[in-house]
C-alpha cells in the first residue's frame, strides 16, 4: 500500500511539474510573439493648416503606417483646381490606389506614390487616390498656397 501512495505522489508532482512548465513555454511563447507584431497604433493625427489647428482621422492601411514614419513634417502646400493643396512627399509611400469616385471635402490622400493631396470641396472625379484620412469641418481653402504641420 506504500507504494500505491508513493507512485500516486509521484504520478502528481510530475503532473505538477509538467503543467507548471507547459506554462512557462507558452507565456515566454506569447512574450515574443506580441514583441515580434507589435505595431503602434494611431487612429489620428494633428494637422496645423496657417496656424488653425485640426484632427485627421485615419485610415488603416500601409501608406499609413509608413507616412506616420515620416512625422513629423512641414512643408507648404501648392493650390490646384481650386479644390485640393498637394506637395510632394520626399520619400514614395506603398500604396493601393483606387477609383474613388467621389471626394468629400476633408479628405486626405495620395496620388501616385508621393503626392499628398487636401481636397477642401467635394466633387466628383476619375483619378485614382489611396486614401489616408479625413479632416472633419476643414474651412474652406482660400487659393493661395499653405504652410502645414503634421505630427503624431
Amino acid at each position: 500500500m506504500n507504494k500505491k501512495v508513493i507512485y500516486c505522489i509521484i504520478i502528481l508532482l510530475c503532473i505538477f511539474i509538467l503543467t507548471g512548465c507547459k506554462k512557462k513555454i507558452i507565456e515566454n511563447n506569447n512574450q515574443s510573439n506580441t514583441n515580434d507584431n507589435y505595431k503602434e497604433v494611431i487612429s489620428s493625427m494633428k494637422i496645423t493648416i496657417d496656424n488653425e489647428l485640426y484632427i485627421i482621422n485615419l485610415e488603416e492601411n500601409e501608406t499609413v503606417s509608413a507616412f506616420i514614419n515620416l512625422l513629423p513634417i512641414e512643408f507648404n502646400m501648392n493650390e490646384l483646381n481650386g479644390n485640393e493643396k498637394y506637395y510632394y512627399l520626399d520619400k514614395e509611400l506603398p500604396t493601393n490606389s483606387i477609383n474613388v469616385k467621389h471626394i468629400n471635402k476633408g479628405d486626405v490622400m495620395l496620388y501616385g506614390n508621393n503626392c499628398l493631396v487636401i481636397f477642401y470641396k467635394s466633387f466628383d472625379t476619375t483619378y485614382s487616390y489611396t486614401k489616408i484620412g479625413h479632416i472633419d469641418n476643414l474651412k474652406d481653402l482660400d487659393s493661395n498656397n499653405i504652410k502645414v504641420k503634421i505630427e503624431k
